[in-house]
């Protein structure tokens, strides 16, 4: 060993390192003498002090979590942020709808939602939906389940008898702060940059926030069957696929699907379920105000009501929309919306009223069987000319049957594939 190094003693020998924090914590804790009430209470005001502090560190983390300011935090909670602010519940915390009251509930809750950490750093589900349906008590901290009437004067809905039979609130009331943006397609994650708040009163409207009448008829429909559709949750909530393998369809198959659905739907609509059931479909039973038209009573409306449409299409589909007679809205182009042309004054048009009378399924869930009036066919065939003579007839020919045989791959959406130059081979007579 040379001489100028010095002479390692015992407690110089580096192999022995200090002992860390918790190792000293721990070796304090065994050395004290816990029969001394005066270490007894330094414990006490001690786990106290730490206590408190862990609460209030909790209780503060709560609160910061439930704001609206922090949801919106999330690019991907954007659309749900926005039409939250432009709603009527824009003066309630998320929370107030979303977590049952109640303490536990509340850190119940948190811990649930530490999933959303997950989807944040991984991805969202695409579109995001809710899973888990706001319950009555929610709603009930801030609305009485008394009102008969709404503010309007008009609908009359005995609230009371709902809740009696355990119907969720938000099975009538889902669009009433976030505008079913689920259903209507318009939160998907290539949408998020287009909702600012600017542009909330375009994706927005009172038709997607009140109940809509197609909720009511779908649920009063089942009832009238035996059925309780809201004793399923998924009932009352957007379709969605989480947590399950989504069904793939065709595009052609999901719309023949709908289309026949919401066929049966307007069908049952127009014939009214009104005795031997539990619920009437009349208008009466739930309007006040809103009655069917006299001239809807006449004994031939079916056969003579086209006249009327084109005079006064835009007060037919005031009623006759296929939105408002289905539970579920159709999917929409936020491109379209935002556009925000609004719907142009109509005037006299039969095009008009042919082209729109073909995509309306409320339509042409009549004009696809055969009117009364054609009789059988090969007399029809025969003596048909008589009801086509002047040109105004013949375009009322036309709201139904293409003039030509339709070219491959245009769609024209006629009720029947009967066409005009089948038999008018070289035009009409008078045209030539």
């Amino acid at each position: 060993m040379a001489f100028w190094r010095k002479k390692q003693t015992p407690e110089s020998n580096p192999a022995e390192k200090k002992p860390g924090l918790i190792r000293r914590l721990i070796r304090k804790i065994k050395e004290t003498d816990w029969k001394d009430p005066v270490n007894r209470w330094k414990l006490l005001f001690v786990s106290l002090f730490v206590f408190i502090a862990l609460l209030g560190t909790m209780y503060g983390a709560i609160e910061a979590t439930s704001t609206p300011t922090f949801c919106k935090a999330c690019h991907e909670m954007g659309p749900e942020h926005i039409t939250y602010s432009a709603s009527a519940h824009s003066e309630i915390s998320c929370v107030q709808c979303h977590v049952k009251p109640g303490p536990v509930n509340t850190v119940v809750h948190k811990v649930e939602a530490l999933k959303e950490v997950y989807y944040h750093v991984v991805g969202p589900p695409n579109p995001i939906a809710q899973t888990v349906a706001v319950e009555n008590e929610n709603c009930l901290q801030c609305h009485s389940k008394n009102r008969l009437v709404t503010a309007t004067g008009d609908l009359k809905v005995n609230h009371g008898k709902h809740i009696e039979e355990d119907i969720p609130c938000v099975t009538c009331h889902s669009g009433v702060a976030h505008s079913k943006i689920v259903e209507r397609g318009l939160n998907t994650q290539e949408n998020l940059d287009k909702w600012t708040p600017e542009v909330a009163d375009k994706l927005m409207g009172k038709e997607y926030m009140a109940p809509n009448m197609g909720t009511c008829i779908d649920c009063h429909t089942q009832v009238n069957e035996g059925k309780k559709p809201w004793e399923d949750i998924a009932y009352s909530l957007p379709k969605s696929s989480h947590g399950k393998e989504a069904e793939h369809k065709t595009e052609a198959v999901e719309s023949e699907e709908s289309h026949q659905k919401t066929q049966d739907t307007i069908l049952m609509a127009v014939g009214k379920q009104t005795a031997d059931v539990k619920l009437s479909m009349e208008c009466t039973t739930c309007h006040q105000e809103i009655s069917t038209p006299e001239s809807h009573e006449n004994a031939d409306w079916n056969q003579s009501h086209g006249s009327k449409a084109i005079e006064e299409f835009d007060k037919c589909v005031n009623c006759h929309t296929d939105s408002k007679w289905i539970k579920v809205f159709a999917k929409q182009d936020i491109n379209e919306l935002l556009k925000g042309n609004g719907k142009e004054k109509y005037t006299k048009d039969i095009n008009v009223v042919k082209t729109e009378s073909r995509k309306n399924q409320f339509c042409s869930a009549c004009h696809a069987e055969r009117p009364q009036s054609h009789g059988d066919s090969d007399a029809w065939l025969t003596q048909h000319s008589g009801k086509a003579q002047t040109s105004q007839d013949k375009e009322s020919c036309l709201v139904c049957h293409d003039r030509a045989k339709v070219k491959e791959g245009e769609v024209t959406n006629a009720p029947t594939d009967v066409y005009c130059e089948f038999c008018h081979r070289t035009g009409f007579k008078g045209e030539k």
